[in-house]
């Protein structure tokens, strides 16, 4: 099935790749269409899927790590502008990628020297963030293919449902891991994402998504107001690793209690943004254990969009792209510079495997993991 073409006049009659001249028409219905999006190193096939709400909104994820590899919201004005970052072919994301807009797993974030004990026996698992393991590993699952089960237009919106099977040993990980992640693009213009897993022995699961937001569509991202509820956070050492402190964000640069703006503080002589070059931290999140409650709300100035973050995670790691370093071109000819793009990614903590006080990431036989991270989009004029 053919994608439906975009229309991308501006005045001028031409697009010239800008993000404030490309316009997306809105439609009557929701819609989903399906493509090719070309063969992995390995051979296999990926799909790309457009998901369109009767807004106009429209999201392009592909089965290769569940990427969204774009999502257009309207500004204040009605016009419409990709606010991801990635890239235009597969080959790229194969190529180097900093987790462009993948599902991450089996554990989102960093777990201290790779290495954590469960009922006595101690796993290794791959050390691929300098002493540390992150976001899965080597191979995590942002780099497999995952098998499409539904690709429909339900009562709630566009849906794509996915799902991968990950070998008891993979990563080092115990117990065969079932994973299905369901994609729906909302009537009220949110991008729903709903795990489910279960496993048939012992182990530890932290599933998130790897997002990164820009919503000017280009350019730095320290102008954009951020509110994140978190009453505390977690410091890390000079490895990035929590310290098992949970620390009041009062006094700190990390209160985003009341709305501020990324670049207010984050050239401040703190000791936890040397460590991170920014931010890279996980913020403990105000709600109850396992209710779906609002983490974060973004909003950017110059265009009026509003980009809110809900989850049933007890966590939130908020990464302002300090990595991004000019070396990577991504869409519309883009070269994402320092802090380009920012992250939102709703989780359990990092290192929680190894700090028993912290909520726990064990699942066994029996047990179904679930996760939902809502991005929600809306303007303010």
């Amino acid at each position: 099935m053919k994608t439906q073409p975009l229309i991308v006049a501006s005045a001028l009659g031409i697009c010239l790749g800008l993000f404030t001249a490309c316009q997306t028409a809105p439609t009557a219905r929701p819609s989903l269409t399906r493509a090719p999006f070309g063969t992995t190193r390995d051979g296999q096939s990926v799909e790309v899927f457009t998901l369109r709400n009767a807004n106009g909104v429209e999201a392009r994820i592909i089965n290769y790590g569940g990427i969204v590899l774009s999502l257009k919201v309207p500004d204040r004005n009605g016009q419409f502008g990709d606010v991801v970052l990635g890239y235009d072919t597969l080959a790229e994301y194969e190529k180097e990628s900093p987790y462009f807009g993948c599902l991450i797993g089996r554990y989102g974030n960093r777990i201290a020297r790779g290495r954590f004990t469960l009922n006595g026996v101690t796993y290794q698992l791959a050390t691929n963030n300098g002493p540390n393991h992150l976001h899965g590993g080597i191979k995590g699952f942002d780099k497999v293919v995952w098998k499409v089960e539904r690709a429909e237009v339900t009562p709630q919106g566009p849906q794509l449902v996915l799902s991968y099977f990950s070998p008891d040993g993979e990563e080092g990980y115990p117990g065969n891991l079932h994973v299905t992640a369901t994609y729906t693009l909302t009537r009220d213009n949110g991008l729903r994402l709903d795990y489910h897993a279960t496993t048939d022995k012992d182990t530890i699961v932290n599933l998130t998504q790897h997002s990164y937001f820009n919503l000017a569509g280009h350019g730095d991202i320290l102008g954009h107001i951020v509110y994140i509820n978190a009453d505390r956070f977690t410091p890390v050492d000079e490895t990035l690793i929590p310290t098992g402190e949970l620390r009041p964000v009062q006094g700190t640069p990390f209160d985003f209690r009341k709305p501020t703006a990324i670049g207010a503080r984050i050239h401040q002589d703190d000791e936890q943004l040397r460590f991170g070059g920014g931010y890279d931290h996980n913020w403990v999140i105000n709600k109850k254990p396992g209710r779906l409650a609002l983490h974060a709300r973004v909003y950017e100035p110059t265009t009026g969009r509003v980009l809110e973050v809900l989850s049933t995670e007890p966590g939130l790691q908020f990464y302002s792209g300090n990595f991004l370093d000019g070396t990577l071109r991504g869409k519309y000819g883009w070269v994402y510079q320092h802090r380009n793009g920012f992250c939102m990614e709703p989780q359990h903590f990092p290192d929680s495997p190894n700090k028993p006080h912290f909520p726990s990431v064990v699942l066994k036989p029996g047990q179904e993991y679930k996760n939902t991270i809502i991005y929600r989009f809306s303007v303010r004029k």
